[in-house]
Parts: structure tokens; sequence; C-alpha cells
């Protein structure tokens, strides 16, 4: 008799958009390493100019200090978000201050929910125009710099300019405490962010926290809100609500 404590295979069947979709973004970002790469060495063959290792090498040392962390982490953080438009997101850049919120908002307007082909599907579109209105922005941009030089260079231009990044944040921040969209969303979910601000303010005002401090900080505040997260699903103060209910009724403790 043949033995029947063999292991068990589960497999799992991914939609057939999100598998072309992983499956088209891992070759597009071969070609775009590859395109990356190519540039940079056919200049130095062509200009002969190849810069020497003593030269590169402690900037680079310097570059992987400072974000090697972070690229690590936007990884992890941004894919479950993302989806699928990950590679696409990674390739074009702007990713927290941009691609996030966009497709955020995106998901929000459709009604649909991360992590389903129906949300992986908005993020994938909305990156893709996001990117396309970034692209023809930076080429409007480009042609009107001449024109508009006088004007960028003004007292009042100058002014603005400083309020750029309040403004970029403050608009990240709207769309995080907008309402949320989808059958599943969480209840008091910015209780989570409490330590972490706390700490973050009682650094800032103390003066002990310097701007090459923030890697670190990333470092601590995401253990920090997964603590604080998992404690207080338990005591029931985060929960999630089925928006399909007429009446949310709050959920006893999570044994």
């Amino acid at each position: 008799m043949a033995k029947k404590n063999k292991k068990e295979v589960t497999v799992y069947n991914l939609d057939p958009f999100v598998e072309w979709a992983h499956r088209t973004g891992r070759v597009f970002m071969i070609c775009f390493l590859v395109y990356a790469i190519a540039i940079p060495v056919i200049c130095c063959v062509v200009f002969g100019a190849w810069p020497k290792p003593a030269a590169i090498l402690p900037g680079l040392m310097t570059v992987l200090m400072m974000l090697g962390i972070q690229s690590v982490l936007e990884v992890g953080l941004y894919t479950p978000i993302l989806g699928s438009s990950t590679y696409l997101t990674f390739a074009t850049g702007n990713i927290m201050n941009l691609k996030i919120p966009c497709v955020m908002n995106a998901q929000k307007i459709a009604g649909v929910e991360t992590n389903t082909t129906a949300g992986d599907a908005i993020a994938l579109i909305s990156t893709c125009v996001s990117s396309i209105v970034t692209i023809v922005i930076l080429i409007i941009g480009m042609i009107l710099m001449v024109p508009l030089r006088p004007f960028l260079e003004s007292a009042v231009a100058q002014s603005a300019s400083n309020y750029l990044l309040a403004a970029l944040f403050g608009s990240i921040a709207v769309g995080f405490l907008a309402p949320q969209r989808g059958k599943h969303v969480m209840k008091n979910k910015l209780w989570v962010c409490i330590l972490p601000f706390i700490l973050t303010m009682v650094l800032a005002i103390s003066g002990q926290l310097k701007s090459s401090m923030a890697m670190v900080m990333i470092l601590v505040a995401i253990p920090l809100c997964i603590l604080t997260g998992r404690i207080l699903y338990k005591k029931g103060v985060i929960y999630f609500a089925d928006t399909t209910k007429k009446k949310e009724e709050k959920p006893a403790e999570a044994e």
C-alpha cells in the first residue's frame, strides 16, 4: 500500500489580470534596469570618461547608508497598497507625494478595496495616468521655462514656493483623513499613530530629532504602529465595519 502521509500542496489560482500585470511588470522592470544602466555605460564608452572606483565608492557608500534602508522599507510598506502597479511606481518615482495619494483616492472614488482584483486594476490605471500627466506637465514646464522665468524669479513666486511642501503634505493628510469607501472600513484607525506622533513631537521639541534620523525614526515607528494597532484591535478600539449594513454595531473585545 502506498503511503498516505504525503504533504498536501495548495495551489493558488491568480486572477488572469493580476497574473498578466505581474508578468508584464517584471519584464518592464528588467527592461528599465537594462536601460538605466546602459545609458551611463554608453556615455562612458563614447566619451572615454570612466570614473575611478576611488572617486565613486565614498559617495556610493553614503547613498546606500542613507537610502538603502528607505528603499527596502518602501517596497514592504507600499506594495500592499500599489499591487501590480508597484513596478511602474518605483520606476517613475514620486511614490509618497504623488503615486500613493493618487492610488488611494482613485480606489476610494471607485469604491474598491485594496488587495482585490478591482483595487489592483484601479491602482494600475491611476498610476499610469499619474505618470503620463507628470510627463506632460514636465514637458510643458520645460517649454514655458524661458517665458515664465521673470515671474518664477519674482518675490511673489519665491514666497509661494516656501509653502509648497506644507501644501503637499496637507493634501496627503486630507486624502488620509477622508471618509473610507468600500465594503469594509477600519474605524478609529488614527489611534495607531498616537505613540509615533508623541515620540516624534517630543524629540523634535527637545531638539534631538535631526533630518539624518528620518530612516531611524521609520524603523522605530513601524513596530510601534504594529504593536499599537494589535493592542487596540484586541481591545476593540479599532475594528472593521461592514458598510453594507445600515447600523454598525461595535464588536466585543477580540479573544
